[in-house]
């Protein structure tokens, strides 16, 4: 096994995906990884710079210490969240995609079949799965993004308040795991106690965290269808390749994505 590493982690997960069909699952899977690559490179991160796990539903990328933190943020705040929408107006309600997200940092270590071991790898792992998470997206239905940040990435990188990523648009929770209660940022809306048509969640926003007050400074670096529906037109390939005409698949269940 590798010595653990200090990386920015990074992942993305598909709403809803075990209630899609294969078909469905291969395409929502293909503009999953075609995003994270697109995101990726908006924020100046080259394939040199990461390592990609697929697991199934979702993606996870490991980032070299030396990519910005900061220009993942602003990427996932504005890029991803545009893209999204784009993606599902051509969209059929059941071929559409709504995302969660985390970006954590920490220390992980690579074995000898090419797994990912660390302790920090796996509560960003259980933030992704957290219940406050998932209904932060369920209780958005105007927004296919729901993201959050570690306690580490929230002190290091979202509280100075870097240009593209305020501060005060990030909310302390927490998140029950198996190992007891795990303090996160949720961005945006915080959920309620309940999801729309669903029972209560023992997950839940923390007691307000007092913001840490901002340090003082001499310097001042400024803002430094599938289903029923039709996808027309060239189709592009995570690997650059491309299908011409329309795509169909099936007959529209109804069920958003």
């Amino acid at each position: 096994m590798s010595d653990p590493v200090n990386s920015t982690i990074f992942l993305l997960d598909i709403e809803k995906f075990s209630e899609r069909d294969d078909v469905e699952q291969a395409y929502l899977r293909r503009m999953l990884f075609e995003l994270a690559d697109r995101a990726l490179l908006a924020a100046g991160i080259e394939m040199t710079l990461r390592r990609r796990a697929d697991r199934g539903d979702s993606v996870m990328e490991l980032i070299d210490s030396n990519a910005s933190p900061t220009a993942l943020l602003r990427t996932l705040l504005t890029f991803v969240p545009a893209e999204l929408r784009a993606l599902n107006r051509r969209s059929s309600s059941s071929a559409q995609m709504r995302l969660r997200g985390v970006v954590a940092s920490g220390y992980v270590a690579v074995d000898g079949d090419g797994g990912w071991v660390g302790s920090d790898l796996n509560h960003a792992c259980r933030l992704l799965d957290a219940k406050v998470l998932r209904q932060a997206l369920l209780q958005r239905p105007g927004h296919d993004f729901a993201l959050a940040v570690s306690e580490s990435v929230y002190q290091g990188v979202v509280r100075h308040n870097h240009a593209g990523v305020p501060a005060d648009e990030f909310h302390a929770v927490t998140m029950d795991s198996k190992n007891g209660p795990l303090p996160a940022w949720l961005h945006g809306f915080v959920p309620g106690p309940e999801a729309p048509g669903g029972a209560g969640d023992a997950t839940h926003a923390a007691a307000p965290r007092q913001r840490p007050a901002p340090q003082a400074s001499m310097f001042d670096l400024g803002g430094a269808t599938v289903n029923g529906g039709v996808f027309g037109g060239d189709n592009h390939g995570i690997g650059g390749g491309v299908f011409h005409g329309d795509v169909r698949f099936g007959t529209d269940r109804g069920d958003r994505g």
